[in-house]
């Protein structure tokens, strides 16, 4: 026998307060004489007699009703049998319908969706009045419900609406939300059915994501499989797009690479895979992939849009659609605004000559090193610092940097070596360990050794693409700064020093100089790749490579907003839906994070009419596996668990009604305690009568 309400047997403490007042009552007998005479004493004592074993009953009969009545309360329930025509004991059922994207397989029966959802329906019949049931979509949890309820119609609208999600989860995730639901339910009879085709790989991620549920999937949970996965789905998917340009010219060819995989275990031929840039077909290829290859497609498009354009690869379609497309966001520079900073405006003479080439797409904007900390970087796109000053306070420039801007920094004229550590030091970056040369003195300048010639900044920078040949500048005075294991070395001395290197920070990056760009320095500025670097890495900070496809749906994304100018934010999803969101709300006003990504495309983040960011959301690889689980994978994944329950594997074209039937267990005995206690009341009342009667006579 077991008890769901185990906490009310400590009621049955209170059994004990009618043998107290039993005995307490003994205490106030008081004595009665009587006639001398035999037989009225003999008559008396048989009266007493009896009386005394009706005030015993009495006991038993009102400690036998406190018993009944806390065990009614504590709903003592028995196994494997059955008392008359008594129900079985109530049950709690948590429906899991499995609506991944695999599940949108199409049977002769329908999509795997679309039958999971009719049975789930059907199993709503197997549930009596006071019954609990609560529906899982496995796809996203984020709405699965706190608990179940005993509105069945309710439960059939909420099998109505699940739909195919864009966002990967596991059965392990929907079986954790189940446990907790079973958790906070007083029912002795706890059932889960899991509706899914069982994915391999998709049971759970990793050992690490894998709870002990012994505790609550015990010896009276019974776990129902209904396998779905009957079919060996034909299905490509596009596992990754990529930019192979990391600086990006309106009016240039950039390329673009897609890999494409065959997840079916059949020949894939003649499948045709595009890519659009801003939703125009741009270029396309065919291919023909056998049974779980992979294969890598090249593409290349002259760009015609400047700001944020979307890119996308996509196939034609198959069994599973949405691994079919595949998202990417670039920024191309249009009207770039340049920010010059120096501590000598004659430092960036050279530099403004060198971007003369470019000026009718530059906005050049000069100020001093020392208003750094009052500047809104965010208004710009390109920033050269030539110097460091006596400026103590660089968080202004690093938080850009941290948010994603590039930054290029070289010394000026007025800088020392303590500036430039201290700097350098504010950034987290090397800081040079000492000046070699001597300014205006070409006798012994050192020179340059090697250059990282694919490094995107020489991309295209020559014509001899094979063999590119540089003159060396000779240089008089620089910095000599070690990158170490954290930056990238781009060109380097020939005391293996660094005279140009990349270091990465945050979402952004820096390109740190050894030496300033004037005649004092080094003859740099005069040498003939000197203007088509500055150019290069004009367009390169200016650029935006996004980290590629690095967001999956359901995801939190991360949205650069810090150049947002009014008070709302506008989040328009990939379907159109628009939110609003008050940045006065917002404890981090340059970065908006935002989870509701349960749609596959481009996020875009506006500020009024200015688009802020752009973000692209796509679906995770995993989710493109149609090899099934065996039964082994999963009563394994079950052992990990703690699994104590039965577990009943059915199919789709099985009687449920009849395994369900069969599998439930269970009378509970509450209405036949109350009856008992009923007739124990009518039982005390009827013996407590006839005791006062005979009482009252030995009395008179």
């Amino acid at each position: 026998m077991t008890f769901l309400n185990p906490a009310i047997l400590f009621g049955l403490f209170a059994a004990s307060i009618p043998v107290v007042l039993h005995f307490l009552n003994l205490r106030k007998l008081k004595k009665v004489e009587f006639s001398t005479l035999s037989f009225l004493k003999e008559l008396q004592k048989t009266k007493i007699r009896r009386i005394r074993i009706k005030q015993w009953l009495l006991l038993l009969i009102r400690i036998l009703i406190i018993i009944f009545l806390v065990g009614a309360f504590a709903r003592p329930t028995v196994k494997s049998i059955s008392i008359g025509n008594s129900s079985a004991a109530k049950t709690t059922a948590v429906i899991i319908i499995d609506n991944t994207s695999s599940m949108s397989v199409v049977t002769e029966n329908g999509s795997y969706l679309n039958q999971a959802k009719q049975i789930a329906k059907n199993l709503i019949n197997n549930f009596r009045n006071g019954d609990e049931i609560a529906v899982i979509p496995a796809g996203d949890l984020s709405g699965v419900p706190a608990g179940a309820v005993t509105n069945f119609k309710q439960i059939a609208t909420v099998i109505d609406e699940v739909e195919i999600s864009a966002v990967s989860t596991t059965l392990n995730d929907a079986l954790v939300k189940a446990a907790a639901i079973l958790y906070a339910s007083k029912n002795f009879n706890k059932e889960v059915y899991l509706i899914s085709d069982y994915q391999r790989g998709r049971i759970f991620n990793s050992a690490d994501d894998l709870s002990d549920l012994s505790g609550i999937f015990n010896e009276n949970t019974r776990l129902f499989n209904i396998n779905l996965g009957i079919k060996d789905a034909a299905n490509l998917g596009i596992e990754e797009l990529v930019s192979g340009n990391q600086i990006f010219e309106f009016g240039k060819t950039v390329s673009f690479r897609a890999r494409v995989k065959n997840y079916s275990v059949g020949q894939a031929g003649n499948s045709v895979v595009s890519l659009f840039v801003n939703g125009k077909r741009s270029a396309q290829q065919s291919l023909n992939l056998p049974g779980g290859g992979t294969k890598e497609i090249s593409f290349e498009t002259t760009l015609a849009d400047t700001g944020f354009v979307e890119i996308s690869a996509e196939l034609e379609d198959d069994e599973i659609l949405p691994d079919n497309k595949r998202h990417l966001e670039i920024f191309v520079p249009g009207r770039i605004s340049m920010l010059i900073l120096t501590d000598n405006l004659e430092d960036a003479k050279f530099i403004r000559l060198a971007s003369e080439d470019v000026l009718q797409k530059v906005k050049v904007t000069g100020s001093s090193v020392a208003r750094l900390p009052s500047i809104n970087l965010s208004n710009f796109n390109s920033l050269f610092i030539t110097g460091a000053g006596k400026n103590d306070d660089w968080n202004n420039l690093a938080g850009y940097i941290k948010r994603g801007g590039k930054a290029i920094l070289m010394p000026g004229s007025q800088t020392t070596i303590q500036n430039f550590q201290k700097v350098c030091g504010s950034l987290g970056l090397p800081a040079p360990s000492n000046a070699v040369g001597t300014l205006n003195s070409p006798d012994s300048p050192s020179r340059i050794d090697k250059i990282d010639f694919q490094n995107p900044l020489f991309l295209e920078m020559f014509e001899n693409v094979k063999n590119p040949q540089i003159e060396s500048p000779e240089i008089y005075y620089y910095f000599k700064i070690n990158p170490g294991g954290d930056g990238k070395n781009i060109i380097s001395m020939i005391d293996n020093s660094s005279f140009l290197s990349e270091y990465k920070i945050g979402r952004g990056k820096v390109f740190l100089f050894n030496s300033a760009p004037l005649l004092s320095w080094s003859n740099f500025p005069v040498k003939g790749f000197f203007a088509p670097l500055i150019n290069k890495l004009i367009y390169y900070s200016a650029s935006k490579a996004k980290e590629q496809s690095i967001y999956l749906s359901g995801q939190e994304i991360t949205a650069n907003i810090s150049n947002n100018a009014m008070g709302q934010i506008i989040v328009q999803k990939p379907g159109g839906e628009r939110e609003f969101i008050n940045t006065d709300s917002l404890a981090n006003k340059n970065f908006l994070f935002f989870n509701k990504t349960d749609e596959l495309g481009n996020y875009k983040f506006y500020s009024g009419n200015k688009i802020l960011d752009l973000i692209a959301v796509n679906h995770d690889p995993r989710e493109s596996v149609v090899m099934k689980a065996s039964d082994d994978d999963f009563d394994n994944y079950l052992t990990e668990i703690g699994f104590k329950g039965k577990k009943i594997t059915l199919s789709p074209g099985d009687d449920f009604s009849k395994e369900i039937y069969q599998s439930r267990f269970g009378t509970e005995l509450w209405k036949y305690s109350l009856m008992i206690v009923l007739f124990l009341a009518m039982l005390e009342s009827i013996v407590a009568r006839s005791s006062k009667k005979e009482l009252a006579e030995i009395k008179n």
